[in-house]
């Protein structure tokens, strides 16, 4: 007697009843793998792009939209500040390291930023192509840039006024492609770089035309801070928001209460699949229950005949544990489209790719307690082979 086979029958004779413990354990392990693999390529995304920094300073507003304004590049800044203010953090002996930032113009929906050679070396970004732009309007760009906007070395193109590419075009003046950045991983692969004085040259001519009462300040949107020793991070950023214009944000700070922020709806989404997980197992327990009560002839005859009852409930067994492997892996599948998914849309609004497909060592766990519940669910019903009656059973037939 094959015990696989006969269990692998039975289930395909009660398709609905197996199909649907298989769909919620499927559903459940899909959603929790799903929330796995985003929480750990979100954090690694911005753990990345944070390192190194230690406060961002910029215009006053949400500490957390300038954080992501100007680290991540996934929002609008909150306006600009004087040249000369960020300057002067220079002077501070606590600070190690000042590079500004100044954003507002995009090419195809990816962002321009002019700023200093220290931002490339920052994120530790290297030249595939060419060169890094050594005059004003010449300009380096992202592995991502380049791939989807077709750009090449010696190309030349308008920028678009705003962080879309539905903003008015700046045709008077033209930005050139003077080289292409390797992948790295970091926010620099969809970016397009260039010198400070190569944005306020693109904007020179509608401030000339506008009313702007300090048209002679130069203006930034926004800086990098990295501190000589933590001495810094006590004194320098309390001094900033009550001495000058602009406002202080730690990223450290503010990234984790983003992460708590999200923590409370993965948190309610976790719970919610391990709702559903139980309740597969319950139904197969039930499945599996009902099942033997109209089975018990069946079991019965089958004992008659020389079947061992370690054998019966082995074979009910193997019907709960085929049902938890085969709504594991189909879970594993469907949280991967889902990724797949959803990486499509954070590349279409926000350039980052979210696409590492391998089995995370928590899987591994969820996998083994994919099949104790298989067991669980299969065991306790089974359990009734050793209190059947043979004679019984055979005579009430």
């Amino acid at each position: 007697m094959n015990v696989f086979k006969i269990s692998l029958a039975n289930l395909k004779e009660k398709k609905l009843n197996s199909f649907l413990s298989a769909l919620l354990l499927t559903l459940g392990i899909g959603m929790i793998s799903l929330l796995l693999l985003l929480n750990k390529q979100l954090d690694e995304q911005f753990r990345r792009n944070i390192r190194g920094i230690d406060m961002v300073v910029g215009a006053k507003g949400s500490p957390l939209q300038l954080i992501l304004s100007s680290i991540y590049q996934i929002d609008a800044p909150t306006g600009n500040v004087p040249l000369s203010e960020v300057d002067a953090l220079r002077k501070n002996p606590f600070v190690k390291t000042v590079i500004p930032l100044s954003m507002g113009d995009s090419y195809q929906g990816f962002r321009i930023v002019g700023t200093t050679p220290k931002y490339t070396e920052h994120f530790q970004a290297k030249l595939a192509q060419g060169k890094l732009y050594n005059a004003s309007m010449e300009v380096a760009i992202g592995s991502k840039v380049a791939a989807q906007s077709q750009l090449k070395i010696g190309d030349t193109f308008a920028s678009s006024h705003g962080l879309d590419a539905d903003g008015d075009t700046h045709k008077e003046k033209k930005y050139k492609v003077t080289g292409i950045f390797e992948p790295s991983g970091s926010v620099v692969d969809q970016l397009i770089i260039t010198r400070l004085s190569s944005v306020w040259d693109v904007h020179e001519h509608a401030e000339e035309h506008g009313a702007h009462e300090e048209s002679d300040e130069k203006q930034v949107t926004s800086a990098l801070i990295q501190f000589r020793n933590p001495m810094g991070l006590l004194t320098i950023p309390r001094q900033i928001n009550a001495n000058t214009s602009m406002q202080a944000a730690l990223p450290s700070i503010e990234i984790n209460r983003l992460f708590t922020l999200l923590g409370v709806g993965i948190e309610t989404l976790r719970t919610l699949a391990l709702i559903i997980i139980t309740i597969a197992g319950v139904s197969v327990f039930v499945s599996l229950y009902n099942s033997l009560k109209e089975r018990k002839y069946e079991m019965a005859l089958m004992l008659s005949m020389g079947a061992t009852r370690s054998r019966l409930f082995l074979m009910l067994l193997l019907e709960g544990l085929m049902l938890a492997v085969i709504g594991f892996f189909a879970g594993i599948i469907a949280s991967r489209v889902g990724l797949w998914l959803f990486s499509r849309a954070a590349e279409q609004d926000f350039h980052y790719s979210l696409r590492k497909f391998t089995i995370l060592p928590q899987e591994i766990y969820l996998f083994f307690a994919a099949l104790f519940i298989g067991f669980l669910a299969s065991a306790l019903p089974s359990l009734g082979i050793y209190r059947l009656n043979i004679s019984r059973t055979l005579a009430e037939e």
